[in-house]
C-alpha cells in the first residue's frame, strides 16, 4: 500500500508507504541520451527540503553511488510537504543535466491505528474492572458474611 508521486520529467518516483517511509526510485533513461564513454556517471546528488509549521527545513545533501537506483527515506514526518531533487553527476567534460524534483505530502498516522490502540486499552481496563468487581464480591460474600452470622 503506497502512493506514487512522479517528477515532471518522470525520472524520479517517490513511493510514500503507509508506515511513513518513502522509497525513492529513478532511472537514467529519462534524463536524455546516454553520455559518451569519456563522461562516466560518477553518482547522484539528492537534495531535499520540507515545510514545517513555521519554517522550511533543508535536508543535508546526500551523495549516492553510480549503481544506486533507489533510496529509502525512513520516518518521514506526517502532514509535511516534502520536495526531493535528484541530479546525476558525470565526470567532466559533460555538464550535469537538470535535477528531477518530486513533491509530496506524507499522510498523518491513520485514524484506525488510533482507534485500534484505544480499543485495546479500553478492553484491558474493562477486563481489569471485571476482576476487581469479582474480587470485591468474593471478599464480601466469604469474609464478611461469617462475621455477621456469629
Amino acid at each position: 500500500g503506497c502512493r506514487a508521486h512522479r517528477s515532471a520529467g518522470g525520472a524520479l518516483v517517490a513511493n510514500v508507504l503507509r508506515n511513513g517511509s518513502v522509497l525513492l526510485q529513478w532511472g537514467l533513461r529519462h534524463w536524455g541520451p546516454p553520455p559518451r564513454p569519456a563522461a562516466a556517471l560518477r553518482g547522484f546528488l539528492l537534495n531535499c527540503s520540507w515545510d514545517g509549521t513555521y519554517t522550511r527545513f533543508p535536508c543535508d545533501s546526500v551523495e549516492l553511488g553510480a549503481a544506486c537506483r533507489d533510496y529509502l527515506l525512513a520516518e518521514a514526518h506526517g502532514s509535511v510537504r516534502y520536495r526531493l531533487c535528484l541530479q546525476p553527476r558525470y565526470a567532466p567534460p559533460r555538464p550535469a543535466p537538470p535535477a528531477q524534483c518530486v513533491e509530496f505530502r506524507v499522510e498523518p498516522a491513520a485514524m484506525r491505528d488510533i482507534v485500534v490502540a484505544m480499543t485495546a486499552v479500553g478492553g484491558s481496563i474493562c477486563v481489569m474492572l471485571v476482576f476487581i468487581c469479582l474480587l470485591v464480591a468474593y471478599i464480601t460474600e466469604n469474609l464478611m458474611s461469617p462475621a455477621l452470622a456469629r
